[in-house]
């Protein structure tokens, strides 16, 4: 079964990331699974740019320890990732450039000659390297040429034939000198039609199916594709996509959007998250829905910008002062980031309050394959569910209008209710208005400070948490027999595809594990979570962050401490090799 790693490194600025995209989209077109990552420091122009993409013949979403085709665009590159390397492992390079002395299979590709040659400039080096890296692996240059005259076809057929040129000389390299390396890898065989999305996409696409009208961010890194995503989209999705001009803005931009009555979200990393967490307070008491994306990078204050980590996960249960219920989700791929972010749409209507999904830089700028059948499927299943919002046609037969001593009815936004939801209006309804401030209120939304409203509203917002866990509350799912494995692994978010790959891995040296992956973070089930816990196991914590903050919520929900921990903070995602080491020492 074909299953490797290619990746190819340069200076930033040289196209690495287009070029590592095309690749995925290739690989996908022939038939095969992809899983994607990059790595690239927080500059403009310098440093060192790496896209390597795991390809399989099954789903995927884990990198590999080791890398097959190493594509070197300059010396760095062979430098930072020839540990990797394995006895038949290629890698491909320009001797003119660097020397290459270990005793390694070498593709030397002519790259300042085929520039000088066709008087292309030295960034069209990536366009060379995809053409040898199709030859090397045994791809279709057909398809790849068909990839750059789609991407290249707003700029007419002269600038897509010249890039074309640079493609064939590449692929001609290979065939001509190395035929006898040749890996064939990429073979093209039937298969489903799979999209590539990164997380960003995803959550932008479960925004699309959810009926999302208003999308407003300030850009800021890992988080920033989905504006640009929604941006490109908004004429056919008729969305309104505004970059404000700050975060402040962002959030009450999105929340006044949301009490006019259409769908609304926001979109920020931890820095960002942090000068909304007023508003969000205020969309709590005001009980107005809101979904807030957020993409986790190493903090503190600016951190790491360009790296992932799970370190927001307490700030953003906990985000925004006094006490109001809010829910938090965290995919764990990207068919849940679709899933997930639509039903946090739902959510939001449904309970009227902020629901926050938490992706980080791993799971936000990864691309993933993903079968358009899987799509398909969803949007077909998918209902949009308002919750109480009255049927202004029908509203004066709603319990939330109720007659005043003249006569004439008022309206109760506030209205004390079993469930802790209250009916919930449009403004500009006709005959109708009531009050929505950041006050503390009576039921038809007027300002008090009386003990007893006060005591009424706060009890009544916190029975929507009540309500929510009765109705819509997913358990985490397990992966494995907790009966019949030694290690039982307890992780949140991203860290799912790592696990499991950390399981079959475990496997196959004798061990059997189990994983419970939490995706709906916060509130949790506290009495059926116990049940997870009863077993006498080997727990162990998976997290991307110093501190363990899932293992901390869960023990100040639930009592439960999970002693044995494998953390990783420098910025760097938790691979399955890492995992397998260390369990295989306790």
């Amino acid at each position: 079964m074909t299953d490797f790693t290619w990746l190819i490194g340069g200076e930033a600025g040289f196209g690495i990331m287009t070029t590592g995209v095309v690749f995925s989209k290739i690989t996908t077109r022939s038939g095969y699974h992809i899983f994607d990552y990059v790595e690239y420091p927080s500059l403009i122009r310098g440093g060192h740019n790496a896209y390597e993409v795991h390809v399989s013949g099954d789903d995927v979403s884990h990198l590999s320890p080791t890398i097959d085709v190493l594509v070197c665009l300059n010396k760095e590159t062979y430098e930072k990732h020839k540990s990797r390397l394995t006895p038949s492992s290629l890698v491909v390079f320009d001797k003119e450039e660097f020397e290459i002395k270990e005793d390694i299979k070498k593709i030397i590709i002519p790259f300042k000659k085929i520039l000088t040659d066709l008087k292309g400039q030295s960034v069209m080096k990536n366009t060379i390297s995809l053409g040898a890296s199709i030859g090397l692996l045994g791809g279709d240059i057909g398809e790849l040429i068909k990839i750059i005259s789609e991407q290249f076809a707003k700029k007419g057929d002269e600038v897509i034939n010249f890039n074309k040129l640079f493609v064939q000389a590449g692929f001609d390299a290979v065939k001509k000198n190395y035929s006898e390396l040749i890996l064939n890898y990429l073979t093209k065989k039937p298969g489903e039609e799979k999209l590539v999305l990164t997380g960003n996409d995803a959550f932008a696409l479960g925004s699309v199916i959810a009926d999302s009208r208003v999308y407003v961010a300030y850009p800021m890194t890992p988080s920033s594709t989905v504006l640009t995503d929604l941006a490109a989209w908004q004429e056919k999705i008729g969305m309104v996509v505004r970059h404000a001009e700050d975060e402040i803005s962002v959030i009450n931009t999105a929340i006044g959007s949301s009490y006019a009555g259409v769908r609304s979200a926001v979109g920020s990393s931890g820095g960002g998250f942090a000068l909304m967490v007023e508003s969000l307070s205020f969309a709590g008491i005001t009980e107005i829905p809101i979904v807030v994306f957020i993409a986790q990078r190493p903090g503190p204050a600016t951190g790491m910008p360009t790296w992932t980590e799970q370190g927001d996960l307490l700030f953003s249960v906990f985000s925004g002062h006094g006490e109001f219920p809010k829910i938090v989700l965290a995919p764990g791929d990207n068919e849940e980031m679709v899933e997930l972010t639509a039903k946090a749409y739902n959510l939001a209507d449904i309970y009227q309050l902020p629901v926050i999904v938490m992706s980080d830089m791993y799971l936000s700028e990864s691309h993933k394959s993903v079968t358009k059948k899987f799509i398909d499927e969803f949007v077909k299943t998918y209902k949009v569910n308002r919750g109480k919002l009255i049927d202004q046609m029908t509203n004066n037969k709603s319990p939330s209008f109720v007659k005043t001593s003249e006569g004439k009815q008022n309206y109760l936004r506030y209205k004390i209710t079993e469930d802790g939801i209250s009916p919930r209006l449009i403004p500009g309804t006709p005959e109708y208005f009531y009050q929505a401030n950041s006050y503390e209120h009576v039921e038809d939304g007027h300002t008090t400070e009386e003990a007893q409203p006060r005591i009424d509203q706060v009890d009544k917002r916190a029975r929507k948490w009540v309500t929510y866990l009765k109705n819509d509350f997913s358990m985490p799912k397990v992966y494995g027999e907790i009966d019949k494995s030694e290690i039982i692994f307890v992780s949140w978010g991203s860290t799912k595809g790592i696990v499991i790959e950390a399981q079959k891995q475990l496997k196959a040296k004798g061990i059997n594990s189990a994983f419970i992956h939490f995706n709906h973070i916060y509130p949790m089930d506290i009495d059926k979570m116990k049940t997870f816990f009863k077993q006498n196991k080997k727990y162990v914590l998976v997290e991307n962050n110093s501190w363990g903050q899932f293992g901390k919520l869960l023990t100040m929900k639930t009592g439960i401490e999970i002693k044995n921990k494998i953390l990783r903070y420098d910025g760097r995602p938790i691979t399955a090799t890492e995992i397998v080491h260390k369990v295989i020492k306790l």
